[in-house]
C-alpha cells in the first residue's frame, strides 16, 4: 500500500433540493516526508527532532523515515500532531528504546509511575508505524517486585495501525491505553501483564511471547463500564515462551478479552485466567472468550468456567477490522 493511502475519508451531504451528494474531505491534505539517522545523513539525527519538526494542528500526512539503528532516546508525539507514521527499515534493525521504570523520578521529582514509563508515548490521533522496533531495556521482574514496570510503547490515541512491529519489554511492555488501534504480524513480547489498558485494539496474526521467569501474564484489559466498547481481540495470533501463564486478567471490573483462531504452545497456566483481586465479583461481570484455538496450551485456556467458549456467531464481531470501526480508516490490503 502507498504510504499516503492510508487515511482516505470523504464526508457526504446534500445541499437543499439536490439529491447529489456533496463530497467534503475530511482527513490530511498534501503530505511531507523527513529521514531520520542516526549517523547524520538525514534531515535529523533523532525521532524527537522529526517530530519536534512538525507543526502544531497538523494537517499533512507525515511519513518520517527512520534509518537503520538504536535510537536511544524518548519520544511523544503531541495529540495536535495527527497523521504521523513512522516507517523503520525492519523491526531487527530500526529500534527506539529508553529504560525507564514506575520508580524512577521524573524532572517533576515525582516518580514516572506506569504510565508515564514509556519509551515512547502517542497521544495523536491517525498514528501508524510500520517495520520497527520499540524497548524498555528494564529487566522483567520477578513476581512480588515493586515498581518494576517499564512500558516501551504507550497508545493513548485514536485510529492508530502497526504493521511488522516490535515491542520488547518485562512488565507492562504495551501499554494499549485508549483509542481504536489495530496490530497485525507484530511481535509483543513482555512477562506480566505484557498488553494492558482500556484499549479497543484488534491484535491480528501477532506473536505474543513471554519471558516470564515464574509466573506471566499476557492482557490485562481494564473496561470499566457495561456500556463501554473497549476490548482486546486476539485472531490468528501465536502464544510461546516461558510460563506457567495467565492468557488475561481482569484489569477492569467489565473486561473483555478475546482469542480466536489462537495457538497456545504448553505456557498456559491452570486455569488460563484470572480475576485480578479475587474480591470484586469479575468473574460475573468479564467478557472472556475463546473461539477455535488450538496447541498443547489450549485446553487451559477454556479452563474456568467464567471463560467462554463461542461459536462462530458469538465471536465473529471479534474477528473482522470492524470491531475496531476499520472500514473508514483500514484500507483493505492492510486488515
Amino acid at each position: 500500500m502507498a504510504a499516503y493511502g492510508f487515511y482516505l475519508l470523504f464526508f457526504c451531504s446534500f445541499t437543499l433540493g439536490s439529491s447529489k451528494p456533496r463530497h467534503n474531505w475530511v482527513g490530511p491534505i498534501g503530505h511531507r516526508n523527513i529521514t531520520v539517522d542516526i549517523n547524520g545523513y538525514g534531515d535529523y539525527k533523532t525521532v524527537q527532532a522529526a517530530v519536534d519538526s512538525v507543526s502544531m494542528n497538523n494537517r499533512k500526512n507525515v511519513l518520517i523515515h527512520i534509518l537503520e539503528g538504536v535510537y536511544k532516546e524518548k519520544v511523544v508525539v503531541p495529540a495536535s500532531k495527527p497523521y504521523i507514521t513512522f516507517q523503520g527499515q525492519g523491526k531487527e534493525t530500526t529500534v527506539i528504546e529508553w529504560h525507564d521504570r514506575a520508580s524512577d523520578r521524573g524532572p517533576d521529582g515525582e516518580q514516572l509511575r506506569t504510565y508515564r514509563t514509556a519509551s515512547v508515548i502517542v497521544y495523536a490521533s491517525y498514528f501508524s508505524a510500520r517495520n520497527i522496533s520499540f524497548k524498555n531495556t528494564t529487566p522483567a521482574p520477578l513476581p512480588g517486585m515493586h515498581g518494576w514496570q517499564a512500558a516501551a510503547f504507550r497508545i493513548s490515541g485514536d485510529k492508530a495501525y502497526f504493521s511488522g512491529c516490535g515491542f520488547y519489554g518485562g512488565q507492562d511492555t504495551l501499554c494499549d491505553d485508549a483509542g481504536r488501534h489495530y496490530f497485525k504480524e507484530c511481535y509483543i513480547q513482555g512477562s506480566i501483564d505484557f498488553i494492558f489498558g482500556n484499549g479497543r485494539s484488534m491484535y491480528k496474526d501477532c506473536e505474543l511471547h513471554s519471558i516470564a521467569k515464574r509466573f506471566g501474564s499476557i492482557a490485562a484489559q481494564d473496561r470499566r463500564t457495561p456500556d463501554d466498547k473497549s476490548g482486546f481481540a486476539f485472531v490468528g495470533c501465536r502464544v510461546t515462551g516461558t510460563g506457567p501463564l495467565y492468557v488475561g486478567r481482569a484489569m477492569g471490573q467489565y473486561s473483555r478479552i478475546v482469542y480466536s483462531n489462537t495457538y497456545f504452545d504448553d505456557v498456559v497456566a491452570p486455569g488460563g485466567w484470572d480475576d485480578w483481586d479475587h474480591a470484586s465479583n469479575k468473574s460475573k461481570t468479564v467478557f472472556f472468550g475463546v473461539y477455535n484455538c488450538s496447541g498443547p496450551g489450549a485446553e487451559a485456556v477454556r479452563g474456568v468456567s467464567w471463560a467462554q467458549e463461542l461459536n462462530y456467531d458469538s465471536a465473529h464481531k471479534f474477528l473482522a477490522k470492524s470491531f475496531v470501526n476499520g472500514r473508514h480508516w483500514i484500507a483493505p490490503a492492510d486488515a
